[in-house]
Parts: structure tokens; C-alpha cells; sequence
């Protein structure tokens, strides 16, 4: 079994894997790296020269995971292609959504690089995805394959038909098992239970380690966030502002929807506050809704449509009647990005105290988001537009952590349910990752810790 890291292996970015079992090859992943444009965000398939390439396995939908498939499918056009439905239903909806995103950009000048897809490449893809049922193992055995090599998914929680992926078979006559967490959470969210892991031991255990580097993460309670969020959002609107949550269109756009209904349930929000919507997550929202009584579920009567929203307005004359009143706005993107509803709607009422500008998720270091969380904290001024200038910053902003990543002691106990010979670090810091080997070590002296670099192969 010989694994290499196609994807960047010091930093959180475009996630793509090759491992070769008994003869097969498999690709698990095909991301693009958010903060590059163009080519240059694409994980080096070169490295795939005179490597076997059966199968591809795509875990879930974010684009760190999925949006370079259009690009490796044309290079290894015979590989089959294997997802989870809801999977599947994201992807024919956000892979051609992104093509346009890419040729808009260029148009619009915000970036030379040219796009590395088209809408029609994409919408063609989605007629040979291979969809397949949670505990149900599917076959990936290559065309050189030494014996029978099986996949299962596992429900990995993180965001809507997210999975772990077990791969079992033989190589040299031995029995192997390799288990793929993915991105995973060992916590239940507001819509999603907790991951499910498959019984130990395993021989190889290729685990994520996002939050490998945040102490924070691992002492902070969901519920307490919860309760913290809903009292800001109750102060904020009983003092006549709106509240603005900056969100990522696929998974937390859903939560904070459900959170708020939740709030408007228990009666801390007023029913009758209008809540705002725009973009992609209006589609996303209708797949949760279509997969909620076939996906596990917290409450599989719970619909994301169920909780009354509205689009947000266009015009500048109805966006100002809406500031007008009380109302809540779950806006992409999350981190603050340019061109973007939320840093449109940021820009007009950062400088009114009335207001609120609560941060759900994670803001990348250098990200809008990011700069405006420390403008806040440091009593700067906050620059959107260059011609503008600097303008201050009297909204109310905070974060609140939400995260659908385990914490660093979760990820330790995987190790402890999995029983893994190897461990090797994958999606992560290099901080998060050296964290993660020296206490696996620590608690699993028997365990083999392994942190890859990118383009380098290992025998597993």
C-alpha cells in the first residue's frame, strides 16, 4: 500500500490523495486551493505520470474537496467517479455555478488566470457520478487489481452527505483496511448527528487535522456558542439594528437557518423578524431539504425552507427599507470576500452602533473577515473601498465559534475507536499536524505517525 499527497500538505487548501492497493489506484478528493485562481489552484496532477488511476472517491462538496474534478476527470477520463447522492446533487448545482464564477471573475478583472473549466464540462460530468449508500460497500478493484478491493462510506457529519471512506482488500496475499476520515465531527451540529467510524483495528488511518493547533477549540461548548449568539442577536435587534451573519453557502449557511429557527421557537428572537437569503445557499437549502428523511438527521422533520426567509433585495432602495427595521441577514460569503452580499451589506452598516456583524465560521488570516475582527478589536477603522477610504467601525462585531471540524482531543479519540497501525496527518497546518503526532504518540506509542509532504510517496 503506497500513498502520496497530491494537495498542499503544510496548510488547509486543495485536498487530493493517491494510494495504491494491490495493484489499484485511487484517487480520494480532487480540490481546489480557495486562495489561488486559476491553474495555479489546482493540486499538481502531473505527479499521476505512470501512476494507476482506477477510481476517484469524492468525500463531500466544499470546494477544497471537490472543485478540481472537472480538471482531473479530462486527465484520467476512464476513472470512475464515486460520491455519496447528496454529494452528488451539490455538485451538479456548485461545479457549474463555479465555471461561471471563474469566467465572471476574469471578466470583471479581478483575476488574470484563466478559468480551468467550463459550465458545459461540468454539467456533462454529472452524468457519470456513481452514488452510493452509507454502510453499503461498492467495488473499486482495478483493472490490475491483486484481488477484490471494496469501498464504504461512513456519515462523517461536517456539512450534508459528507463521508469517511473505508477501503478494504487484499495486497501480497494480506488482508488491508484503510480508513479515510475526511473532514469529520465528533460532535452532533444544529442539523447533522456526529460522525459514525467503523470498527478497529485498521492498518492505516488517514485522519484530518484542522484543528490540530487550536487549544480554543477543544474548551469551547457548541451549546454555550449557541446561547451567546442568540442573546447577541436578541440585543442587537431589540435595539431596533440588524444583525448580519456572514456565512459559507454549504453547511453553515443551513445551521445558522435552523439556529434561528430555533431562537424564534423558544421565543428569544421575535417570530416576525424578516430573515434575509441570497445565492447558492437557497439551492443548497433545497438539497438538504430533498435528502432530509434518506441522510441522518438530528430531526428529520426539519426543513431549511420551513423557516420563512426572504430574498435579499437588490436595489439600494429596498435594501435601505430593510435596514430600516429589525432583521436578520445570513449572507455569503463567510469570510467577508469582495463582491460578495455580506461585504456589500458589512460595508453599509459597519459605522452604525444600532447594528451587528457576528461571525459564525472561520475568517482565513488576510481575508476581509480577518480585518475586520481586528479593526474591531483594536478600535481601527475598517477600509472596503480603496476610493473611500478607512471608515469606522461601530457595529457590534464578534465571532462566534461553529465549527464542523472535530477539536484536537476528538480527533485523538477517533485514533482510540479506529486502532490504527499507521496514522497518517493530512489536512492540516504543519503546527496542527505536529500537535496531533506528538500526542497520538504520546497516548499510542505503538502507532506509526506519519506527516506526508506534498509529492512524496510512502509505504504504508
Amino acid at each position: 500500500m503506497r500513498y502520496l499527497s497530491l494537495g498542499e500538505t503544510d496548510d488547509i487548501a486543495a485536498s487530493c490523495h493517491h494510494l495504491t492497493v494491490g495493484g489499484t489506484g485511487l484517487i480520494l478528493d480532487a480540490g481546489m486551493d480557495p486562495d489561488q485562481d486559476g491553474y495555479a489552484a489546482l493540486p499538481p496532477f502531473e505527479l499521476l505520470k505512470d501512476r494507476p488511476v482506477d477510481h476517484i472517491v469524492v468525500t463531500h462538496a466544499h470546494h477544497d474537496h471537490l472543485g478540481a474534478l472537472p480538471v482531473l476527470s479530462r486527465e484520467v477520463p476512464h476513472a470512475q467517479i464515486h460520491m455519496s447522492r447528496p454529494t452528488a446533487m451539490l455538485a451538479e448545482m456548485l461545479l457549474p455555478s463555479s465555471a461561471r464564477l471563474q469566467k465572471r471573475r476574469v471578466r470583471e478583472g479581478s483575476t488574470m488566470a484563466a478559468p480551468v473549466f467550463d459550465v458545459e464540462t461540468a454539467e456533462a460530468l454529472s452524468y457519470v457520478y456513481d452514488t452510493h449508500l452509507l454502510d453499503a460497500p461498492f467495488d473499486l478493484a482495478g483493472l490490475k487489481a491483486e484481488g477484490p478491493l471494496a469501498g464504504t462510506f461512513y456519515h462523517a457529519s461536517h456539512v450534508l452527505g459528507a463521508v469517511g471512506l473505508m477501503v478494504e482488500g487484499y495486497e501480497n496475499g494480506r488482508r488491508r483496511r484503510l480508513f479515510y476520515t475526511s473532514d469529520t465531527s465528533l460532535q452532533p451540529q444544529t442539523i447533522l448527528p456526529e460522525a459514525d467510524y467503523p470498527d478497529g483495528p485498521v492498518d492505516v488511518l488517514l485522519l484530518e487535522a484542522t484543528l490540530g493547533a487550536d487549544p480554543e477549540a477543544e474548551t469551547t461548548s457548541r451549546k454555550a456558542e449557541e446561547k451567546r449568539l442568540g442573546r447577541a442577536m436578541a440585543d442587537v435587534l431589540e435595539g431596533g439594528g440588524v444583525v448580519l451573519l456572514p456565512v459559507f453557502a454549504l453547511g453553515r449557511s443551513q445551521d445558522m437557518l435552523a439556529l434561528i429557527d430555533r431562537f424564534k421557537r423558544r421565543g428569544l428572537i421575535d417570530e416576525d423578524v424578516p430573515v434575509y437569503t441570497a445565492g447558492s445557499m437557497r439551492g443548497v437549502a433545497e438539497v438538504y431539504d430533498k435528502t432530509r428523511e434518506s441522510t441522518p438527521r438530528l430531526d428529520p422533520d426539519f426543513e431549511v425552507y420551513g423557516v420563512d426567509q426572504e430574498r435579499y433585495p437588490r436595489s439600494q432602495k429596498r435594501k435601505s427599507e430593510a435596514l430600516a427595521k429589525p432583521g436578520i441577514f445570513v449572507l455569503t460569503s463567510g469570510m467577508l470576500f469582495e463582491r460578495t452580499p455580506s461585504f456589500d451589506l458589512a460595508r453599509q452598516i459597519v459605522s452604525d452602533e444600532r447594528h451587528g456583524i457576528f461571525f459564525v465560521g472561520y475568517s482565513k488570516e488576510g481575508s476581509p473577515g480577518e480585518a475586520l475582527q481586528a479593526a474591531a478589536a483594536s478600535g481601527d477603522k475598517m477600509t472596503f473601498d480603496p476610493d473611500e477610504g478607512p471608515v469606522p467601525v461601530r457595529a457590534r462585531v464578534e465571532r462566534f465559534r461553529f465549527s464542523g471540524h472535530s477539536h484536537r482531543r476528538d480527533l485523538i479519540e477517533v485514533v482510540d475507536r479506529v486502532k490504527p497501525r499507521t496514522v497518517v496527518l493530512v489536512h492540516g497546518e504543519t503546527a496542527a499536524k505536529v500537535w496531533m503526532k506528538d500526542n497520538i504518540e504520546f497516548f499510542h506509542p505503538d502507532v506509526r505517525v506519519v506527516i506526508p509532504e506534498q509529492g512524496q510517496e510512502i509505504e504504508l
